[in-house]
């Protein structure tokens, strides 16, 4: 896989429900190896933006190839105090995407506790 000091990833988390950032809210980088294995990257938490206080990857840790970004929303929604259904509709939302060339590429998340929505970013 192809490594540069150019590319970048980074990622924003609105909470839809309530209207504002998902602050705190914990998530784990992961990249797929050729046999479809997770290799886990990192553990981080938002902060009161939604975002992380830097990005996922930069500099030579950046690959490109498939990556997952696994997002604890059900427990998430848990520390605002809502009362889910057990099972929860949405506990882990994973996202599986793609980076082809060293660029920055940006994965926002807006969630709620019934569903979810996600896009190339800027």
């Amino acid at each position: 896989m192809a490594e540069s000091s150019s590319g970048t990833l980074t990622t924003h988390v609105l909470d839809t429900a309530t209207g504002k950032p998902a602050a705190k809210l914990s998530l784990a980088l992961y990249k797929l190896d050729e046999a479809g294995e997770r290799q886990k990257i990192l553990e981080t938490l938002t902060n009161d933006d939604g975002r992380c206080d830097g990005p996922l990857l930069s500099g030579t840790a950046f690959e490109t190839g498939v990556y997952e970004l696994v997002f604890e929303a059900g427990a998430y929604f848990e520390t605002l105090g809502l009362q889910l259904p057990e099972p929860k509709f949405l506990d882990e939302v994973v996202l599986r995407f793609g980076m082809a060339e060293p660029i920055h590429y940006h994965v926002p998340l807006l969630i709620s506790p019934f569903g979810y929505s996600t896009y190339r970013g800027s």
